[in-house]
């Protein structure tokens, strides 16, 4: 699938990363996974992503500092993806560079409602 949209998942809760990634795969995204931002930084050395889809409260750092790093990456989108949904964790995940902000547990059409409105609909 060379028009793919290909995808970076960054979540710590393994469960959770690895459904999502199984869901996300089946609706036919090229998805990779890092469970910190570390492992985000070195796949994002090795692969270009469309787009970012991260946790903001990871065991190394931040989701917000991830996305300060790799929104200099050719088309990079973001969603950012949290337990917090005040206006201003909304905010700084928006000033950080995310196009988006759900609320985590995340329902399955909101998210690819988010991605196809990020993304503009590319796939």
């Amino acid at each position: 699938m060379p028009d793919a949209l290909k995808i970076l998942l960054v979540e710590d809760h393994e469960d959770t990363l690895r459904l999502m990634a199984r869901l996300l795969r089946h609706l036919g995204y090229v998805v990779e996974t890092a469970p910190c931002v570390n492992d985000a930084l070195a796949s994002a050395q090795k692969h270009q992503f469309n787009l970012l889809i991260s946790d903001l409260d990871l065991p190394d750092g931040s989701g917000l500092d991830l996305m300060r790093q790799l929104r200099g990456q050719a088309g990079l989108k973001g969603i950012a993806l949290t337990g917090f949904d005040s206006v201003d964790d909304v905010d700084q995940a928006l000033q950080s560079g995310f196009h988006t902000h759900l609320t985590k547990p995340v329902d399955l059409d909101k998210l690819e409602a988010a991605i196809r409105a990020v993304t503009n609909g590319a796939s």
